[in-house]
């Protein structure tokens, strides 16, 4: 039988409703089957990363067990997105707008270079909007390229400006 894993998920939304977005994604996880979430971060509204005029995202990160390869996790995360509105094929710029984003972070201490999923995320030690929800949730997870803290990694990047605490929290689904 496979061993649990835990997971990191960075929940992400800058379209429609967004804090309904990001409930709408917890839902979905607490739904999927061979996945628990454990633990939700506190939600950060965050400047916009990325082309053109957009609106502050609404930004935060989920711990999860589960006995889904990362692969699967992976298509499980597309799956949520695609039914929150989210049309991958139809984007035609890196980092749009969009409705729902489920970034797949850390898959226990698991190194993945595929050419559709590369964990950790390449570039989360230098997104303040990714580390802050993170550090919520395991400040002292040691990046597993860098054996460096989260909370570490954060500091280095940190942004009050840019990375501000929304006034709703968010629970795991009943």
């Amino acid at each position: 039988m496979p061993k649990a894993v835990n997971a990191y998920v960075g929940l992400g939304s800058n379209l429609g409703d967004r804090e309904a977005l990001l409930r709408f994604a917890l839902e979905a996880l607490n739904a999927a089957p061979n996945l628990t979430i454990e633990a939700v971060s506190r939600v950060y509204e965050t400047d916009p990363v990325g082309p053109g005029e957009q609106g502050a995202y609404l930004n935060a990160a989920v711990s999860i067990q589960t006995l889904l390869s990362a692969e699967q996790l992976l298509e499980c995360l597309l799956a949520i997105e695609l039914k929150a509105g989210r049309d991958r094929a139809g984007e035609t710029e890196r980092w749009s707008a969009r409705t729902l984003d489920l970034d797949l972070l850390f898959f226990g201490e698991t190194i993945v270079e595929l050419q559709r999923l590369q964990i950790p995320h390449p570039r989360l030690h230098e997104r303040p909007f990714v580390l802050e929800p993170l550090c919520d949730l395991a400040p002292d997870f040691l990046h597993p390229r860098t054996q460096t803290p989260l909370a570490e990694l954060a500091r280095a990047v940190r942004d009050e400006s840019a990375v501000r605490l929304w006034p709703t929290s968010l629970a795991i689904p009943q």
